[in-house]
């Protein structure tokens, strides 16, 4: 997701999107230790995801 679409949304729906993507990190994580994952970058992505959300939480 992109800081531009991120700024759009309310604090409401950030905080949500944020718990999903939390979420999906901690799957993400457990499918790469279980060698279930196939695109290992996901976890990364997931990660910076997360820290545009709360960058731009802290901001508003």
């Amino acid at each position: 997701m992109k800081a531009k679409e991120i700024r759009e949304k309310s604090k409401e729906e950030l905080e949500t999107i944020l718990k999903d993507s939390r979420a999906k990190l901690m799957q993400a994580r457990f499918d790469l230790t279980s060698r279930q994952l196939r695109d290992s970058s996901d976890v990364k992505k997931t990660k910076k995801d997360i820290a545009r959300i709360l960058t731009i939480l802290h901001n508003k």
